[in-house]
């Protein structure tokens, strides 16, 4: 196994005890993002094998990921930085070369609403990361279980496993074929309601109205600024996410609802210029006052991904 890559130049180290620490900085590129302000992980130290430890700040004034419920961090800004610092470990700590990708197939998070209270500065969290079942390829890995543990000053924020994969360019250009060709799409239908889908603002909706019940279509939009960091060639899955955070919502009812637990499996692309069904239910066994949903999508009749979200339906 390689020792760690050291891929921008570490702050003077600290003696801890008989031991020395060495924190390095965090540059953007190392967490796939263009914009500070979407860019969360400012730190990490390698503490054992496998193991990093990355101090992140979740931003209580960002426009997209902005508080819901009763004043509470988005569970997804949290999970957003937990995947953040997971591509930190393996590009930081392994040493896999920043123009990989980064392809993600399953994540599963839950948080605790109760230690993500929003206060007039920005929260500092640190994120444990331990990453398992390590396959490699040329002295680099290509595949891996991450593990995250979330703490705020030492309380239990979230936990939560994704399972990853990476592949350089031309890998990926094999595997994509001909659709490994950035595009720009602009939508041509209306949004939902920005607040039946749980938002403030309309630029930041995800679905529009289709002609069946429990079921919007996707929309897809490549100039916003958060959710396209870059020009892709699909559709992020940090806006698949948000549809099933937007289809659950429209489907609680006007209470409103709070994803603070999900597990999602992507089975596949979501495509540019193909229609992507949404669809969502409500599904028995929550916990008073909660609700338990199951979000759906599906291109070209294949499933692209199914999540299953739970948290309060009484946000206020």
């Amino acid at each position: 196994m390689p020792e760690a890559a050291v891929l921008t130049d570490p702050v003077p180290a600290s003696a801890v005890g008989s031991e020395v620490r060495v924190v390095h900085p965090v540059g953007m590129e190392l967490v796939h993002r263009t914009r500070p302000e979407d860019a969360f992980p400012r730190s990490w130290e390698k503490v054992g094998p496998d193991r990093f430890s990355v101090e992140a700040v979740l931003p209580h004034d960002h426009p997209f990921f902005a508080p819901v419920g009763a004043d509470r961090h988005d569970p997804l800004l949290v999970t957003e930085a937990m995947r953040q610092a997971a591509m930190l470990a393996f590009h930081a700590g392994y040493g896999v070369p920043v123009g990989h990708h980064f392809l993600m197939a399953d994540l599963d998070y839950a948080t605790h609403p109760d230690h993500l209270e929003v206060g007039g500065l920005p929260t500092v969290i640190d994120v444990e990361v331990t990453c398992s079942e390590l396959k490699w390829r040329g002295g680099l890995p290509v595949q891996g279980r991450v593990d995250w543990v979330v703490r705020r000053a030492g309380q239990l924020v979230a936990t939560g496993m994704g399972a990853t994969r990476f592949t350089s360019p031309r890998v990926y250009e094999r595997m994509r074929g001909g659709a490994a060709v950035p595009g720009e799409v602009i939508p041509e239908t209306a949004p939902v309601p920005a607040a039946r889908a749980g938002r403030a603002r309309a630029e930041d909706v995800v679905l529009s109205e289709s002609s069946r019940e429990g079921v919007w279509e996707l929309r897809v939009d490549t100039r916003h600024p958060t959710l396209f960091q870059r020009p892709n060639d699909h559709v992020p899955g940090m806006l698949l996410l948000e549809a099933a955070r937007q289809a659950a919502c429209l489907v609680a009812g006007e209470d409103g609802f709070v994803p603070a637990e999900g597990t999602t499996r992507f089975h596949r692309y979501a495509e540019f210029g193909s229609p992507c069904s949404i669809g969502a239910e409500v599904l028995p066994g929550a916990a008073p006052g909660g609700a338990r949903i199951r979000v759906t999508g599906h291109q070209d009749g294949e499933p692209v991904f199914v999540t299953v979200l739970s948290g309060p339906v009484d946000a206020a």
